[in-house]
């Protein structure tokens, strides 16, 4: 009895280190947390009402995923991306995602797409809610079991650490000005392509997404230079 309790409590601790990192992620592409700032675990555990211990735990899952590094004796520094990581992450996922799209197309699979139809309003309802955190989920979940549909387990295992190492900052902002809304709505109109068996609209759609998504980071990541360069700007520096 007394290790199924120890067993139990492992699990338990396991799932809070897991919830505490996937809101860290959620914050860290949201813009909540900047790069180059150094945030330490008693003071995000203070945040999140949980002890520092599994803060510490889910920042070292960061710190392997490369979106943190540890800094000695204070805490963890997010870490920077460059123009140029976000052009090599993008290009790598437009490699995978966009020809597997083309294949689920001619799969023929309208029940398993129209299955995803719930999880592509949520994520238009989340945008138009401004509910970064919803839209983040719903996004991740949309994705990684569409692309489940072509039943290659790994595939979507190196795109869930590719959308991991790639981040969007500033996603409050985007969806203030109604530009997250309409990113949102392309899942939509990728759904519809893929159950009409279009694989050219499907691909072309996919492949538009990305390139949408991406020239959000340029914008959104220039309109953040200039806001921190003008006077009374909040640029942080660890």
């Amino acid at each position: 009895m007394a290790r199924l309790t120890t067993l139990n409590a492992l699990s338990a601790q396991e799932h809070l280190r897991d919830q505490v990192a996937n809101a860290l992620r959620a914050a860290l592409i949201a813009g909540e947390l900047r790069p180059g700032v150094v945030y330490s675990a008693p003071a995000l555990a203070a945040e999140f009402g949980v002890s520092a211990t599994p803060v510490r735990e889910a920042m070292l899952d960061l710190a392997r995923e490369g979106l943190v590094e540890a800094v000695r004796n204070k805490g963890f520094r997010v870490t920077e991306l460059t123009e140029q990581d976000l052009d090599d992450f993008t290009d790598i996922r437009a490699m995978i995602e966009v020809p597997t799209i083309g294949r689920i197309a001619a799969m023929g699979l309208v029940e398993e797409l129209e299955a995803l139809r719930p999880l592509a309003r949520a994520i238009v309802d989340a945008a138009a809610e401004q509910d970064i955190i919803g839209y983040l989920e719903a996004d991740r979940r949309f994705h990684l079991e569409l692309l489940g549909l072509a039943g290659n387990r790994r595939l979507v295992e190196e795109v869930g650490n590719l959308r991991k190492r790639s981040r969007l900052f500033g996603l409050n902002r985007l969806a203030e000005t109604g530009k997250l809304v309409q990113s949102a709505e392309e899942h939509v109109q990728l759904l519809d392509l893929l159950a009409a068996g279009d694989v050219q609209g499907a691909e072309s759609c996919m492949l538009a997404h990305m390139s949408h998504v991406r020239s959000l980071w340029a914008e959104e990541r220039a309109d953040g230079a200039d806001d921190a360069a003008a006077p009374g700007g909040t640029a942080e520096q660890g």
